[in-house]
């Protein structure tokens, strides 16, 4: 059976340095092409961490000591992350298409993804960004730019900035169009480019949306039948290294819930990917969400292995 499906790679997907993530994407894009392969309409999406942090990093270096480059703002680094993960990625899957004798075109699209200026994220930042810094350092930075701080697992201070919820993705009729064409579409990169609305214009705001959530919102926009985001494990555990730990095949939404609030899943790992396969089955009945690892995506749908997340 055909489906479209939005695939949500993570971090263990791609690399921490370009050289690193040319090599890994090659990889990545075996599984990938195997459900386009088998018929299935495939949406990527991807995060960022890593990425955005090197590119702010650098630039941050360069202006700090005289390099002659200007600080750049947090959306623009966005920006540039996706271009050089997409472009990356793009040529990968490409590659193994034409290598498999397929000749389905590959685009990635600069994603703006609109959020809510009242967000409360926004007078709670809690995403930490960038390098890090001695308490001095960060005080001065507080005080020269007004930046939010926080001591990081005891490594030293980083700058943190809101996590808020995606509202809708701005370019989701080009991304709808390329995908009715034929197109295997990378977008939402990174959770996409953080914007709010000011009469006709849209203004980036330093913030990082969380790329299962972009995900999820951009498979219920596409009307997707599947929303699988890849980790590093194979399926969703409660009890985890534990005597009694458990490896789920299938929950709904009531039982995600009860796990939840058991405080069953780590908030900055497990519990995100959760509550954004919620919220996508949650949006329309007969949706599925699939949490696995990448080399067990297809084997995911047909029900294999893998988490499923249903309405019920």
């Amino acid at each position: 059976m055909k489906n479209k499906i939005v695939v949500a790679l993570g971090g263990n997907a791609l690399g921490k340095t370009p050289e690193e993530q040319l090599s890994l994407v090659k990889n990545t894009a075996k599984p990938i092409v195997d459900l386009i392969q088998h018929g299935h309409e495939v949406i990527l999406a991807h995060g960022n961490g890593p990425q955005v942090g090197m590119i702010n990093l650098a630039m941050e270096n360069s202006a700090t000591n005289g390099g002659g480059t200007p600080e750049m703002p947090f959306p623009e680094c966005g920006a540039m992350s996706q271009g050089y993960i997409g472009y990356h990625l793009q040529n990968a899957i490409r590659e193994e298409l034409l290598n498999r004798g397929m000749s389905n075109p590959v685009a990635t699209v600069v994603t703006q993804v609109l959020v809510d200026k009242d967000d409360q994220a926004f007078t709670n930042p809690t995403k930490p960004i960038g390098s890090f810094y001695t308490k001095e350092e960060a005080d001065k930075l507080i005080e020269e730019k007004g930046f939010d701080m926080v001591e990081d697992s005891g490594r030293g201070y980083r700058r943190v900035v809101p996590s808020p919820i995606p509202i809708d993705v701005i370019e989701k009729e080009t991304v709808k169009a390329l995908v009715k064409a034929g197109n295997v579409v990378i977008t939402v990169g990174g959770g996409g480019i953080p914007v709010i609305e000011e009469g006709n214009s849209l203004v980036g705001v330093p913030a990082v949306i969380d790329k299962d959530f972009a995900s999820a919102k951009i498979a219920e926009i596409l009307d997707a039948d599947y929303l699988i985001i890849l980790t590093a494990v194979e399926k969703v555990a409660i009890n985890f290294g534990k005597e009694n730990e458990e490896w789920l095949s299938e929950m709904n939404i009531e039982e995600a819930n009860k796990y939840i609030e058991e405080g069953q899943f780590a908030p900055g790992s497990m519990l995100p990917k959760v509550k954004a396969c919620m919220e996508f089955a949650n949006s329309k009945k007969g949706r599925k969400a699939l949490i696995t690892s990448l080399d067990k995506a297809e084997e995911g749908i047909e029900g294999k292995t893998g988490t499923i997340i249903i309405q019920k």
